[in-house]
């Protein structure tokens, strides 16, 4: 399996521009820190919209779902600290997933990303899953792509949370999540109209009104990159 671990949290939000440096500097430097210091945190990646606009992509890979319901997480969720506390409502129109692994292939941190959120028909899961298991084996193969992964939410076992209640609003969820990576954005882009067009999914086995957006990364570490600078101190 290409991702560390066999499973993940995958995040998309909106970021006003005004706090869009304050809000990179806390993920960065205290955020990111903060997460990756929980056991089972092996890597987090964080990309922006490509356009230009508001939206915000982030994936954190785990060694497996329980940690998404692990007192040393749900500790951090409902402990937030004063910085974290003033960035949290500023995360709009939230959308997170937690997520098993079902399929990975290639690597998970380049310069682009596009991500999928879908659905399966009624009684076509299995062969939707097969569609993505053969896709992910192809793209990895393709010029300008390097990774695919296909992700299934499911809703740990944990009560609302104190950052929720600070976000002050109900997260949302994409019932599976597409993920692929590489270094040329167009070859990216034009999945949307080839491979992952409307009628390839519901062919496949999707529902209709699959939402797509393409991001450009911002920042990547892991849990080892984090315990060194702690070591390492300047």
């Amino acid at each position: 399996m290409s991702l560390l671990g066999s499973a993940a949290l995958a995040m998309w939000w909106d970021m006003a521009p005004e706090v869009r440096a304050e809000f990179e500097d806390w993920h960065s430097h205290e955020h990111f820190p903060e997460r990756l210091a929980v056991p089972g945190f092996h890597r987090a990646s964080r990309w922006t919209s490509a356009s230009g606009g508001e939206g915000i992509f982030v994936m954190y890979e785990l060694a497996s779902y329980a940690v998404l319901s692990s007192s040393a997480y749900v500790s951090h969720l409902n402990t937030p600290t004063p910085w974290s506390t003033k960035m949290m409502p500023h995360h709009r129109n939230m959308v997170r997933s937690q997520c098993h692994v079902l399929e990975s292939r290639g690597g998970s941190a380049a310069q682009h990303a596009l991500t999928l959120q879908i659905s399966p028909q009624q009684d076509s899961a299995e062969d939707l899953r097969a569609f993505f298991r053969t896709l992910c084996a192809a793209l990895v193969q393709r010029s300008g792509l390097v990774g695919a992964h296909l992700l299934r939410h499911r809703t740990p076992s944990v009560a609302q949370t104190t950052e929720q209640r600070i976000r002050n609003s109900a997260d949302r969820a994409a019932d599976w999540v597409f993920v692929a990576v590489g270094y040329d954005a167009s070859a990216l882009e034009s999945l949307v109209h080839a491979d992952l067009a409307e009628t390839a999914l519901r062919a496949a086995g999707a529902v209709a009104g699959a939402v797509s957006g393409l991001y450009t990364l911002s920042h990547s570490a892991t849990s080892e990159d984090i315990a060194d600078a702690r070591r390492h101190p300047s």
